[in-house]
């Protein structure tokens, strides 16, 4: 008889997760659970329970109701904090010391350290490692906070909105090491506003809205969920007329083209080369994750309002 493979328990879970600060709930049946070698991507817009979720998991609060567990340990246990990695958008770091410092530092509290070459490297650190923490720019200091976060070899690695203040190079730098890692086997719960970041990075998204899953999937999948399009062209027909045409949700000009959002495409395609000889430039898109992320988001607060 065959045996079914058995699935690897997750890195990382909430099941039922409520938590709630005075009367506000933060989160409202909160499930979310991270394997091993995938990036998750988190989104939602402020205030949607995400810092309140990566919390939980990191054991820095516990859940009202519901579970947290970090390796099926409780999040607080030392021997499952031990496997992780945290980069959070505040970091209290010591300005007075050096880079190599801190890397040294860092490494001291971990049994099996990378080397200090490959945390340089993964990092983008080159150059800064004589220089003092508080002497270093917005960007560099991410890129030790990164640094830092990757010192232990964790196997689960939190980034909340890591890329914040890095320019493109250091952006792309730092994909590249969120790759490698998953690569090696690392889950990575990302969260960022960088939608294209999540497009460019993630295995899978979850978009959270008022403390509940609202997507959750591929980033196609997520895409999927919208069914729209984006048509764009150089037209002289007049932003009001376009827009009150049927199956057109939006239409404004954006410098010198005309950008409609629509349900589909071939009706306002068709009507557009109709009414206007002169038309050029014509491009349509799917939906973006960016577009599927606001109609979602949207979606649930009318619902929530409702």
């Amino acid at each position: 008889m065959d045996m079914a493979t058995p699935i690897p328990a997750p890195l990382a879970r909430l099941r039922g997760v409520r938590h709630r600060y005075g009367t506000t709930l933060a989160l409202d049946g909160l499930d979310l659970a991270l394997p091993a070698g995938q990036v998750l991507a988190l989104l939602g817009p402020n205030g949607a329970g995400k810092t309140t979720a990566i919390g939980l998991l990191l054991g820095l609060q516990r859940p009202g109701a519901g579970t947290a567990e970090l390796f099926g340990l409780p999040p607080q246990d030392l021997a499952a904090r031990r496997r992780v990695g945290v980069m959070l958008q505040a970091a209290a770091v010591p300005d007075t010391l050096k880079v190599h410092e801190l890397l040294e530092l860092t490494r001291s509290y971990y049994p099996r350290p990378r080397s200090v070459a490959d945390v340089v490297a993964l990092a983008g650190l080159g150059g800064l490692m004589a220089r003092r923490y508080g002497r270093l720019s917005g960007g560099q200091q991410r890129r030790v906070q990164f640094a830092l976060a990757v010192c232990g070899r964790p196997d689960l690695l939190f980034l909340d909105e890591p890329t914040t203040g890095l320019d493109i190079d250091a952006r792309q730098t730092l994909w590249e090491a969120i790759r490698e890692l998953r690569a090696q086997g690392c889950g990575v719960l990302l969260t960022t506003h960088y939608l294209e970041e999540a497009e460019a990075l993630a295995d899978r998204v979850v978009v959270v809205n008022h403390g509940r899953v609202v997507a959750d999937g591929t980033v196609a999948q997520v895409r999927a969920r919208v069914a729209q399009r984006r048509i764009r062209c150089a037209s002289a027909l007049p932003v009001a007329r376009v827009r009150g045409w049927p199956g057109v949700q939006d239409a404004r000009h954006d410098g010198e083209r005309l950008q409609i959002v629509a349900e589909a495409a071939e009706p306002i395609v068709r009507r557009l080369l109709a009414e206007d000889a002169g038309l050029s430039d014509l491009e349509v898109q799917r939906a973006g994750l960016s577009d599927a992320f606001l109609a979602l988001t949207r979606d649930a607060a009318q619902e929530e309002a409702a």
